[in-house]
């Protein structure tokens, strides 16, 4: 029963939501790993009924959330909008030019990235002077990484220091150990999950990562972006907002 009535209070909408909005509100952007249905009418911070303009980016053609995709004008977000469907992966935004959008979001997408500093550096080169970026990670409290301790920043600066790939897999025999299968229902009994983990490259579920505010805002302070706001709940939010020269 209290888990029920903590989780249900831990969908609540964001703090200061009509503060929030206006950040984002007749702007253009791009989200990273989307859709979500958090920036959608019936989430804790839907932004995308408010928004201008959004695209999208996703590390291939066909993923385990949204099915198979297409390269163009084929970002479905919100009702009748759509966007650019980019397929790349989140560390190399090559296609997208420096600074063309006002804002970024990424749900539930950067503890499944190898290398985050390298994708935040990426995300960091495509927003504009004074460009938002919006990121919401699993409070690991939640899910199936409870037993898992938090990635210190220090190991994530070695990991961007060396330039580790997206097939990297130094964290799997932890993961393995200390996964909640119970709370991860799809990812089969251990076998399967650790046959789906060996091919990470190719489906990139697996949790590389376990985040909380702390570590986000070291992240935020290293490549700094001012922290507007932060919010603890089923997820981590943390919005920030590029410097301007």
């Amino acid at each position: 029963m209290l888990n029920s009535i903590l989780s249900k209070l831990a969908r609540k909408r964001i703090d200061n939501l009509s503060h929030v909005t206006t950040l984002f509100a007749n702007k253009s952007g791009i989200e990273i790993g989307g859709p979500s249905r958090i920036f959608g009418d019936k989430g804790f911070i839907p932004l995308y009924r408010i928004i201008k303009e959004l695209d999208g980016c996703n590390f291939a053609d066909r993923t385990i959330w949204e099915g198979n995709l297409e390269k163009g004008k084929t970002y479905h977000y919100y009702s009748d909008k759509s966007g650019i469907q980019y397929i790349s992966d989140a560390t190399d935004l090559s296609p997208v030019p420096d600074s063309k959008y006002a804002f970024l979001l990424s749900s539930n997408c950067l503890e499944h990235i190898a290398n985050p500093l390298k994708a935040i550096a990426e995300w960091y080169r495509v927003l504009e002077n004074g460009g938002v970026m919006l990121l919401v990670l699993p409070n690991k409290k939640y899910c199936f990484d409870h037993n898992r301790s938090v990635t210190p920043f220090s190991h994530l600066l070695l990991d961007y220091q060396n330039d580790v790939k997206e097939d990297d897999l130094t964290h799997l025999d932890e993961i393995l150990k200390m996964h909640d299968l119970e709370m991860d229902k799809p990812a089969g009994n251990l076998e399967q999950f650790r046959e789906r983990s060996l091919k990470n490259f190719e489906n990139r579920a697996l949790h590389q990562h376990v985040f909380d505010l702390h570590v986000l805002k070291e992240i935020f302070s290293y490549f700094k972006i001012d922290i507007l706001q932060m919010y603890e709940g089923r997820d981590f939010v943390i919005i920030g907002k590029k410097k301007e020269d």
